[in-house]
C-alpha cells in the first residue's frame, strides 16, 4: 500500500514538473484576469434569480472573499462598481452579451487546451477547425453556467445556514462551531464538484466518475491548505501594497496562478492514478493521443 502511494506521488510530482505546468498556468492566470468581468456577470445574473441585484453581488463579494480572501473581494467590488449598464439600448445589449459569451469562455477554453496537453490528447487533425471552436466553445460557456451556479447553490445554503445560526444562537450557547464546521464543508464539496466537472467534461478524454472524484478530492484538499497557506503569507507580507492601486489585482493574479498549479497536478494525479488503480483515460472519439504519449 504504501509502495503504491509513493509510486503514484512520486510519478505525480515528475509528470507535472515535465509538461511545463508553471508557463500553461501563468496563460490561464492571464486570461482569467480578462475573463473575470463577464464571468462576473453572468455570476449576478444567475443569482438574481434568487436574490435582487445589489444583494446578489453583495453575496458574490463574500463567495469570493472565502475563496480568495480580502484583496479578491476588493477586485471583484471595483468590478461591479465599474460595470456599465448594457440596458441602456438593444445595441448595448448585443455588445454586452457578445462580450459575455467570448470573454467569459476564453479561460476555460484556454483550461481545456492546458488539460488535453497535460493528458496528452488532442483532436483529430481531419476534424472541422470551425466545428471544433464551435464545440469547444460551447462546452466552456456550459462550465461557466454551471459555476455560477453552484455559486448560487453556495449562496443559497450560506443564507440557510446562517438563518438557522441566527434563529438558534439564542436557545443553544456554545454550538457556533457547527455552523463554522457546515459553511466549511459545504464549501469543500462545492469545490471538490467545480474540480471534477472540469476534469470530467472540459478535457477530450474519456474518464471514470470514481477516478474523477479522487482527483477532485486531493486537489481540493491541497486547494484549501493552500488558500490558507498563501491568504497567511500574503496578509502578513503586504505583497500589493508595492504595486499601489494595481495591488489587487496582482495578488488575485497569484492566487490565480497558483489555484490552477493545483488545478493541474490534480490532473496529474487523476491520470497516474486511474493509470495505476482505475480505469486507464481514454481519447474521446474525435480526439486521438498525442505522440509524446
Amino acid at each position: 500500500m504504501l509502495k503504491t502511494l509513493w509510486k503514484i506521488t512520486s510519478a505525480t510530482f515528475t509528470a507535472w514538473w515535465n509538461d511545463d505546468v508553471f508557463r500553461l498556468a501563468a496563460a490561464i492566470a492571464f486570461y482569467t484576469i480578462f475573463s473575470l468581468a463577464p464571468t462576473l456577470l453572468i455570476s449576478v445574473g444567475i443569482a438574481s434569480l434568487v436574490f435582487s441585484e445589489e444583494h446578489a453581488k453583495h453575496q458574490i463579494i463574500e463567495e469570493i472573499e472565502k475563496l480568495t480572501g480580502a484583496e479578491g473581494g476588493k477586485v471583484a467590488e471595483q468590478v461591479f462598481n465599474n460595470m456599465i449598464d448594457i440596458r441602456q439600448s438593444p445595441k448595448a445589449i448585443l455588445y454586452g452579451l457578445l462580450a459575455v459569451v467570448i470573454g467569459s469562455t476564453a479561460v476555460f477554453a484556454n483550461l481545456q487546451a492546458a488539460l488535453n496537453q497535460i493528458w496528452h490528447v488532442q483532436p483529430k487533425s481531419d476534424r472541422s477547425v470551425l466545428k471544433d471552436l464551435l464545440r469547444v466553445r460551447l462546452r466552456s460557456f456550459c462550465i461557466v453556467l454551471a459555476v455560477g451556479f453552484l455559486l448560487l447553490v453556495s449562496m443559497v445554503v450560506s443564507a440557510v445556514i446562517n438563518g438557522f445560526q441566527a434563529l438558534l444562537a439564542e436557545r443553544l450557547e456554545g454550538v457556533s462551531w457547527v455552523w463554522r464546521l457546515l459553511n466549511l464543508s459545504m464549501s469543500f464539496a462545492i469545490i471538490t464538484l467545480l474540480f471534477a466537472m472540469i476534469y470530467k467534461y472540459l478535457p477530450d478524454v474519456k474518464i471514470s466518475w470514481s477516478d474523477v472524484m479522487m482527483g477532485a478530492v486531493i486537489t481540493s484538499i491541497l486547494f484549501s491548505i493552500g488558500k490558507f497557506l498563501i491568504g497567511f503569507y500574503l496578509g502578513h507580507v503586504a505583497f500589493g501594497s508595492a504595486y499601489g492601486a494595481a495591488g489587487s489585482f496582482v495578488v488575485l493574479l497569484i492566487w490565480i496562478y497558483y489555484s490552477t498549479l493545483i488545478c493541474f497536478f490534480g490532473a496529474e494525479f487523476t491520470q497516474v492514478y486511474a493509470s495505476s488503480i482505475g480505469v486507464r483515460i481514454r481519447p474521446q472519439d474525435h480526439a486521438e493521443k498525442t505522440q509524446e504519449s
